[in-house]
């Protein structure tokens, strides 16, 4: 996913869904993370 798009995952299926997360750069922290709207109350 290119640097400041605009993604959101579901798992609209029956499988599990497991997903690996790859980050490159000097900074891998996740205090950059700009939650748009979350379903979840985390934003």
């Amino acid at each position: 996913i290119p640097q400041g798009e605009v993604h959101r995952l579901a798992n609209p299926g029956k499988i599990t869904l497991e997903m690996i997360e790859v980050q490159t750069g000097s900074y891998l922290g996740e205090d950059d993370i700009i939650r748009l709207t979350d379903e979840f109350g985390r934003s």
